[in-house]
């Protein structure tokens, strides 16, 4: 594994930002930091820590609460996340991080991610408990490790786990920030480049699953170049050049019976996925990363065909899932040179979403990251422009949605230790 991929999620690979001291009495031994990313209790036991920070401002124009011709401000806190890790026997490690997904008004923190893991072979582990549920890469990556800084703002609708901030048990919740509460077997096979994993879930609690189906969920990518370094099945969205050459595809799927609707008007859930991660390391050192997804997403008994101006996927007994296509693909050159502290990355991005009940909506993204540490610390500014922006995904999907062009502009901030 490369020292450099630091996953919220990996227990190998976070670094510490706790005093050696505390973290001694924290464990009650006499704790050894080894490379700065892991306290060594003896030769099978050691507990790493860490955090994440991201934080932003935005401008839109023509947004909600703006009038005449103004913009609509806002300063985000979109994640603070504390990262706990462990290893308690050879093949036995223990994982538990939190989040803050209700900063914006005031805060709470949730858990993230609670794993037991079982990894005792690259061919087959098994972890259990709260996860992320195998879907597509930009799932997979998360906000920290993708390749564009909004990658969940304005893109391409949601798996049923990442439809809710919060968990809950009334038929609006399938989980929460892309985890869900469940076992996942992944391992590799052929030397790595062929990557599985497959998982069972709660997916949605109430509502239309009054029988407690499971969601299934399973992922299967190929490594056509360089084999991807990452902890579990998780993945990324760049290397910055520092992982070889990468072209990888994958496809995904998730389903579950009543997993989406009413009580009185439940649909089976399916959604398929499909993604490609091409980098290229150049002659001069440069970098060129290209990002593709597609999905499809379809719900079978009828309530996919409901325009549902009335049923938010949020309210009480109703998870409007979204039914139809969409695709979101990016592209970005790393200049070789430093300047200052770090390196220019700028970047085009396009999404395409067609609901079935609805008319499309798309939108345009420029912008340029600036590298300082990879994925632990980056600043990134971007312009967007198109109705996706006003129109949304989350709720309605109508036929008769309506929605102007409109421009948005954003400057972001990402840390991790």
């Amino acid at each position: 594994m490369k020292a450099y991929i630091e996953h919220p999620a990996s227990s190998l690979n976070t670094r510490l930002f706790l005093t050696s001291a505390v973290a001694a009495l924290a464990i009650g031994y006499g704790a050894e930091s080894q490379a700065g990313a892991t306290f060594k209790i003896d030769d099978t036991k050691w507990v790493s820590v860490g955090a994440g920070l991201r934080s932003s401002f935005r401008a839109q124009e023509g947004n909600a609460g703006a009038t005449g011709d103004k913009w609509n401000n806002s300063f985000n806190l979109d994640n603070i996340r504390l990262y706990l890790n462990g290893q308690i026997h050879k093949y036995l490690k223990i994982e538990f991080n939190t989040e803050c997904p209700t900063c914006n008004s005031g805060g709470q923190i949730h858990v993230l991610d609670a794993i037991g893991k079982f990894e005792i072979t690259p061919y087959a582990n098994l972890w259990v408990g709260r996860m992320l549920v195998p879907a597509e890469r930009r799932e997979l990556n998360g906000p920290f490790y993708s390749a564009v800084y909004n990658i969940f703002s304005a893109g391409t609708p949601f798996q049923p786990s990442d439809y809710n901030l919060t968990i809950q048990n009334n038929g609006s919740s399938a989980g929460s920030i892309g985890r869900d509460d469940g076992a996942t077997f992944w391992g590799a096979v052929l030397d790595g480049r062929l990557q599985y994993s497959v998982g069972f879930f709660r997916g949605l609690r109430g509502g239309a699953n009054v029988d407690d189906n499971i969601l299934y969920a399973q992922r299967v990518s190929y490594n056509f170049w360089d084999v991807e370094k990452n902890p579990g099945y998780y993945t990324s969205g760049t290397y910055h050049g520092k992982g070889g050459d990468i072209l990888t595809v994958g496809i995904a799927n998730q389903y579950q019976e009543d997993g989406a609707g009413t009580t009185a008007s439940p649909a089976n859930f399916r959604g398929t996925t499909a993604d490609v991660l091409m980098e290229k390391v150049l002659p001069n050192g440069g970098v060129v990363t290209f990002n593709g997804e597609y999905k499809n997403y379809g719900l079978s008994n009828g309530f996919g065909q409901v325009e549902r101006d009335a049923a938010t996927p949020f309210a009480p007994g109703v998870f409007g899932m979204f039914e139809g296509n969409a695709y979101d693909v990016s592209g970005m050159y790393l200049f070789p040179q430093k300047v200052g502290i770090g390196q220019f990355q700028p970047y085009l991005r396009y999404v395409n979403v067609m609901p079935s009940t609805s008319s499309g909506r798309e939108v345009y993204e420029g912008g340029v990251n600036y590298v300082i540490d990879g994925h632990n610390a980056k600043i990134f500014a971007a312009y967007q422009y198109g109705d996706l922006l006003t129109k949304g995904l989350a709720t309605n999907f109508k036929s008769t949605d309506a929605g102007e062009n409109a421009s948005q502009v954003m400057v972001g901030f990402q840390w991790q230790i």
